[in-house]
C-alpha cells in the first residue's frame, strides 16, 4: 500500500483491516480513524498490537515511520520482548533529579519509621544541598564520597555514617522506581565515611554537675534559662531529648504529678507514666510562664510551619558554644571562649545525659531493673519476656531521691 491508498481508505470511512508490509497493516475504526497494527508470533502465540495513530502530528505515524516503528518492535520481538505484555507493566515514575526520588523515599520513611525526622533533618542538611539537584542518572560514587568526607572533616562520623547509609537508600529506591540500574553509594562503606562507632561511655560525676550548672547559670546568655532547665529536667527524668522537647502540656497531670508519655512518642512504642517530684514543679511553673499559653513545653523559639516546638538542635548547639570553638556541631567564624573545657570538664553530648542518669541511679543503690524502667529501656531476656510490671512507685521512690540530688545543685 502507498499513502494514496492509505488516504483513499480514510475518505471512505468504513471500518477495514489492509495489509501493508510483512505483520504491518492499517486500519480504519467504526469512527473513522487510521491506526497501525502490528501482527507478531511469540512464545507460539498469535498477538496484535496497536503501534500508533495514522497522521502528520507529533503523536502521530506517517506511513515511513510506521514502517521504521514496526521494525523496531520486530527487533524487539526477536529479543523476547512481547509489546503486549510491555503495554501491561505499571507506568514508571518519572524520576529526574536526587530531590524527586528522595521525596518519595521520605514518604516511605514517614510511613514505616517511628522518628523520620531524622533522615529527613540529614538529607534536608548534609545531602541535598551537594547533590539534590542533580539528575538521578548522573549521581557517581565520588559524589557520594564527597559528601561523608566533608561531614567527616567536621568531626560528625555518626552523622558521616548516617548520612552514607541514607544515600543507600534513596538510590536503592531509585533502583526500584526504574531510575537508575546501580546504586552510585554501593561501593562505599562506613570505612570511607565515619569509620566502627564506638559506644559511647561518658557520664556526669556530681562534682561535674555542680561545675556545668554554675557555668551555666552564670552565663544564661550563652546557655539560655530555656536550655538550663531542659538540661535539669534531662537529668532527673532520663527521657530521650526528643521525648522532652515535644512534650505538650496536656500530658502532664498536676494533680496526681505525673507526665503520661504516650506510647507513639516513646522509642520502644510503649507509654510510660513518670512520676514528677515536687521538687521540680517550680522548674514546670517557670516554664508554663514561659511558654505563655503555647501546646507545648519548649514552644518553637521561631515561626515554623514544620512544627510547635524547638528544633532538635537547639539543645546540641547551646551546648556545644559552651565548649567554644572545640564544640562539635560547627566550628563558628569568631572564637568562642572554652567555657567548660576552662573548667576542666571533659567534652560530652546532649545524650550523655541520659547515662548520667542511669549512673547516678546506680550510685544511689536503686536496683538495675528499677533504674532501666526509669529510663523506660525493655528488660533483658526471660525477664524482659514475663515481667510487665511497672514498677512505679519504685521508680517514684527512686526520681524523687535523683531530683533532689540534682535541686540541690541546681
Amino acid at each position: 500500500m502507498n499513502d494514496l491508498q492509505i488516504k483513499k481508505l480514510l475518505k471512505e470511512g468504513k471500518p477495514v483491516k489492509k495489509q501493508v508490509e510483512r505483520g504491518l497493516y492499517f486500519r480504519v475504526s467504526n469512527e473513522g480513524t487510521g491506526f497501525w497494527i502490528l501482527r507478531y508470533t511469540i512464545n507460539n502465540k498469535r498477538r496484535e498490537v496497536t503501534i500508533g495513530r495514522y497522521g502528520k502530528k507529533a503523536d502521530e505515524l506517517t506511513l515511513s515511520q510506521a514502517k521504521d516503528e514496526a521494525g523496531i518492535k520486530r527487533a524487539e520481538i526477536n529479543k523476547g520482548l512481547d509489546p503486549v505484555a510491555e503495554n501491561k507493566r505499571p507506568t514508571k515514575a518519572s524520576y529526574k533529579t536526587v530531590d524527586d526520588i528522595a521525596q518519595k523515599w521520605l514518604k516511605i520513611c514517614e510511613r514505616e519509621l517511628k522518628n523520620p525526622q531524622i533522615p529527613a533533618r540529614v538529607y534536608r542538611k548534609e545531602i541535598a544541598p551537594i547533590i539534590g539537584d542533580l539528575a538521578v542518572t548522573k549521581v557517581d560514587p565520588t559524589d557520594i564520597l564527597g559528601i561523608v568526607e566533608k561531614i567527616n572533616d567536621s568531626k560528625r562520623p555518626t552523622i558521616a555514617n548516617d548520612a552514607l547509609a541514607y544515600c543507600k537508600q534513596i538510590f536503592n529506591r531509585a533502583i526500584k522506581e526504574g531510575a537508575i540500574k546501580f546504586n552510585p553509594a554501593g561501593a562505599l562503606s562506613i570505612k570511607d565515611a565515619g569509620g566502627s562507632e564506638k559506644s559511647r561511655t561518658r557520664y556526669l560525676t556530681i562534682d561535674e554537675l555542680k561545675t556545668i550548672l554554675k557555668i551555666m547559670r552564670d552565663n544564661s546568655h550563652t546557655f539560655t534559662r530555656d536550655n538550663y532547665l531542659a538540661f535539669c529536667l534531662l537529668l532527673v527524668l532520663g527521657v530521650r531529648k526528643g521525648e522532652l522537647i515535644a512534650a505538650k502540656w496536656s500530658e502532664l497531670d498536676f494533680i496526681n504529678n505525673i507526665w503520661h508519655l504516650p506510647m507513639e512518642r516513646t522509642k520502644t512504642g510503649k507509654a510510660i507514666s513518670i512520676p514528677l517530684s515536687p521538687a521540680i514543679l517550680p522548674w514546670l511553673n517557670e516554664l508554663s510562664i514561659r511558654a505563655n499559653g503555647a501546646e507545648f513545653l519548649f514552644p518553637s523559639r521561631r515561626a515554623s510551619k514544620r512544627r510547635g516546638y524547638i528544633s532538635d538542635d537547639t539543645l546540641n548547639h547551646a551546648l556545644s558554644k559552651m565548649f567554644g570553638n572545640n564544640g562539635y556541631i560547627k566550628k563558628s567564624k569568631k572564637i568562642l571562649p572554652n567555657l567548660l573545657g576552662d573548667a576542666g570538664i571533659s567534652h560530652f553530648v546532649v545524650h550523655d545525659l541520659r547515662r548520667t542518669c542511669r549512673s547516678l541511679l546506680a550510685e544511689n543503690k536503686v536496683l538495675p531493673h528499677i533504674a532501666e524502667k526509669c529510663l523506660n529501656h525493655k528488660l533483658k531476656g526471660v525477664e524482659g519476656i514475663y515481667d510487665h510490671y511497672d514498677y512505679f512507685e519504685e521508680r517514684k521512690e527512686a526520681l524523687y531521691s535523683l531530683a533532689e540530688q540534682v535541686i540541690a545543685l541546681a
